[in-house]
């Protein structure tokens, strides 16, 4: 028809060319949040297709001695996304003479994001920290900055496969006559690890070790642990 192209391949030397903005580089982040404490965890592997880039890049941000955020996805996207975040909050230290809360933090990070909404981060983001009362909690968001406050969440790379298993083990869904108790340390240190560890079997984009920072009252306790390495 007049006015419309078409595109024939079978044109002698025509060439079609594809352009993508975007990459993903894998990184999977696990989260938990206690009455008194939060923990949040990381993969160390950073990806592009096929290709290993590093075995040792953490996804975990401290931006206080109560906030940690943990960002996967775009590692290009990630870097400014937390370079112009960690700007903001020295601004507002500086401005207020107080670190920001993590609820601040986190109605922050939602601003952030919805403000780039006609070209989004391309990034999995979950704020981890302790409230002003001293209790555990977490946020997650959506690339256009939607904020959903939750008890657990597991984000990036093996986040659809992980989710399901805190939805068990942390959450008791789909089990009858669970009653929901309060999630100790240790029990949510074992049941990231296992996540991890059931990822790295599943997910080629997952591995290498894992980081995990424990959020107390005293601060950001830092844990680590190895993964399979193929």
């Amino acid at each position: 028809m007049f006015g419309q192209a078409i595109l024939n391949d079978n044109l002698p030397g025509a060439k079609q060319h594809h352009w993508s903005p975007y990459t993903d580089n894998g990184g999977t982040i696990v989260a938990v949040a206690g009455d008194d404490f939060a923990i949040i965890a990381s993969d160390t592997r950073l990806i592009q297709g096929y290709s290993i880039l590093s075995r040792e890049q953490t996804k975990l941000f401290k931006l206080s001695e109560q906030t940690v955020l943990g960002v996967s996805g775009c590692w290009c996207d990630v870097l400014t996304f937390t370079r112009t975040l960690e700007a903001r909050m020295k601004m507002y230290l500086h401005e207020h003479l107080k670190p920001m809360s993590t609820p601040a933090v986190a109605q922050l990070v939602s601003t952030m994001l919805y403000h780039k909404r006609f070209f989004p981060y391309y990034v999995s983001n979950i704020v981890a920290g302790l409230d002003q009362d001293g209790k555990g909690t977490l946020y997650s968001y959506d690339p256009v900055g939607h904020c959903e406050k939750n008890r657990y969440r597991a984000g990036g790379a093996a986040g659809a496969m992980l989710q399901p298993l805190l939805d068990n083990q942390v959450g008791l869904k789909n089990m009858k006559g669970g009653v929901l108790p309060d999630i100790t340390k240790e029990k949510a240190l074992m049941v990231i690890k296992d996540s991890f560890i059931s990822a790295a079997e599943r997910d080629t984009s997952t591995g290498d070790g894992v980081i995990i920072n424990i959020i107390t009252k005293s601060g950001v306790e830092v844990m680590h642990f190895p993964l399979r390495k193929d």
